[in-house]
């Protein structure tokens, strides 16, 4: 090897290395949050628009390179609290690198494929909320304790009746693309977990893991702590195209147990405003039908 060709080879080495060495970038989603980041004096930007696109270059960039990104939500006001914890002055954009490392660990992310900004950025706010919402429904569901009478870990007898009631839930709506919604009022906002799941020929189903275990955990909350909730079902039957003929069904948590709505009460709750009180037109192509029948467990503590 001669002399001049060793830097050659030593800078493709180096961008051969730099592709395995994984990137994290934390975004600011919204006007607000970028608004607050901008009482900074190091923070370089003055208008979010710009903002957007230059990160969607850099990303980009790295992109072209191979460089795999993991792709955060910068939450100023948690910033502040992580800068003040660890006695970090935030207006520095080495505070602000420790942070989004932080965040890449124990955060809701998603990688960066290329995909533009704009579509990838309502996926990440939706994954921070259901990260979000498990993280509070466990802590609720950690200090259920446990039964007076027994000793049984409350927990873990609500997580599994809440599991039971998913499956029974899935196998009587039959086939078909289903849309479920669990709504939990523990403090505020409520705790929400949504899950899609499709049930194809023979029984098959297919459902998010993560999802699955968000729905089961938000429900769990509300089996635990005996507080009514709710359950909504749409589904668009095997065989037709979204939106054109969905079903919609409703259940509302008694005694820890859901219990079938009836039509009417389905249709009240769906087409009202939920702000407001408002009636809401229904929607053309929808049944609002009665919730169905689900069995409890027969051999099961009740922990009254």
């Amino acid at each position: 090897m001669t002399s001049a060709s060793r830097p050659t080879d030593q800078a493709r080495a180096r961008r051969t290395l730099r592709r395995e060495v994984p990137s994290t970038a934390a975004v600011l989603a919204d006007e607000r949050d970028f608004a607050a980041m901008r009482r900074y004096r190091t923070f370089p930007f003055d208008d979010h628009r710009s903002y957007l696109q230059e990160m969607e270059a850099l990303l980009s960039t790295l992109a072209s390179e191979g460089v795999l990104t993991t792709l955060s939500l910068f939450d100023p006001a948690a910033y502040e609290d992580y800068c003040a914890d660890l006695a970090l002055d935030p207006d520095r954009p080495d505070s602000r690198t420790r942070y989004t490392a932080e965040v890449a660990c124990t955060g809701a992310t998603l990688p960066y494929a290329g995909e533009p900004l704009k579509q990838l950025l309502p996926l990440l706010v939706e994954e921070a909320d259901r990260q979000a919402n498990w993280e509070r429904a466990s802590a609720l569901l950690a200090r259920a304790g446990t039964c007076e009478d027994c000793g049984e870990d409350l927990a873990h007898a609500a997580f599994a009746r809440a599991t039971h009631v998913l499956r029974q839930l899935l196998e009587a709506l039959g086939e078909g693309t289903h849309h479920l919604v669990c709504s939990i009022p523990a403090g505020e906002p409520s705790l929400l977990a949504i899950l899609h799941a499709t049930s194809s020929d023979g029984g098959r189903l297919q459902l998010s893991e993560a999802t699955t275990l968000v729905f089961c955990t938000v429900l769990a909350t509300g089996l635990a702590l005996r507080t009514p909730g709710g359950i909504v079902s749409r589904t668009t039957a095997e065989g037709t195209t979204a939106g054109t003929h969905d079903t919609v069904r409703g259940w509302s948590l008694r005694d820890s147990w859901p219990c079938p709505l009836t039509a009417a009460e389905v249709f009240t709750a769906y087409c009202t405003d939920a702000e407001t009180g408002e009636p809401i037109p229904p929607e053309h192509g929808v049944d609002y039908a009665p919730g169905l029948t689900l069995t409890p467990p027969t051999e099961e503590h009740r922990h009254r």
